[in-house]
């Protein structure tokens, strides 16, 4: 994904430094293996867009271009608070 401007709503360097660790805990921490083929957002952008959401309230299908595709980070968002990932990382 190329370099875009930011988003107020975008996690700092700082933000995502204390956010990262917390987060691939949460989603990797489980003994089980990662499988499947390599993910193709970065962890961040899927954070970011969700952000977005959730700090403007736009519709997930109406998410910038620039970021990853809304149906990508609606699933992660689902899939996130199914495993209580969001609660985790509070």
């Amino acid at each position: 994904m190329s370099e875009r401007k930011p988003y107020a709503s975008d996690l700092t360097d700082k933000e995502w430094a204390l956010l990262e660790p917390r987060l691939k805990k949460a989603l990797y921490g489980r003994k089980r293996k990662r499988r499947g083929a390599p993910p193709k957002y970065p962890l961040r952008e899927i954070v970011n867009a969700i952000l977005y959401v959730l700090t403007t309230g736009c519709q997930w299908h109406q998410l910038p271009h620039d970021l990853p595709p809304w149906k990508t980070v609606y699933y992660h968002f689902r899939r996130w608070r199914q495993l209580g990932v969001w609660d985790t990382v509070r």
